[in-house]
């Protein structure tokens, strides 16, 4: 009785092993990830409009009708960027992810509480050589760190009704993801 308790715990563990080795690494070996499906449909640091989903095609899963949607895929290796999304009337979101599609931040129209969500992404290293302005607040500036170099900033602006859809777009239209460069103090160090 005990041998095969024995073995039944074993295959458990080793099942369990298993599973959780497969969901870690098959994140990293799929080869049409996002960022993978968007390198020739969305150039680096820009805004790119992405085409309403039909059910035949979508270029990312789960895209809902409602919204219209945008994507930025930057490359943080020049120097940080700065992205600056009007608010719609409706609803208006801004998710960002890693190159291997790790949420780590996202913010909303409410949160902003302005009429335009502008916000300065940059990675650690160069959070740190930014120097220090007593005139600029945290309130006035908001700095998202980025855990990786590359990765996407997915845009979203609701539109509630079928006939609102241009005004949502229009949104995403206006939607600004541009490279800035390291003030000259900050390169010196």
């Amino acid at each position: 009785m005990i041998r095969w308790m024995l073995l039944l715990f074993g295959g458990a563990l080793l099942g369990g092993v298993v599973h959780l080795g497969t969901i870690i690494l098959l994140p990293r070996t799929a080869t049409q990830d996002a960022y993978a499906r968007l390198v020739d449909k969305a150039p680096v640091n820009t805004v790119t409009p992405l085409p309403e989903p039909t059910p035949a095609s979508a270029v990312m899963p789960y895209m809902d009708p409602a919204f219209a949607g945008g994507i930025c895929r930057y490359d943080l290796t020049k120097g940080p960027i700065k992205l600056s999304v009007p608010v719609s009337l409706a609803y208006t979101s801004v998710s960002f992810y890693t190159r291997y599609d790790v949420a780590y931040y996202a913010i909303n129209d409410r949160a902003a509480g302005r009429r335009v969500i502008e916000l300065d992404l940059m990675t650690a290293e160069q959070k740190s050589q930014m120097p220090e302005d007593e005139d600029v607040t945290a309130a006035d500036r908001l700095i998202v760190e980025s855990p990786t170099v590359t990765g996407l900033i997915a845009i979203r602006a609701l539109a509630p009704e079928p006939g609102l859809l241009p005004m949502a777009q229009a949104t995403i239209a206006n939607a600004r993801c541009t490279p800035q460069a390291m003030p000259a103090s900050a390169a010196v160090r």
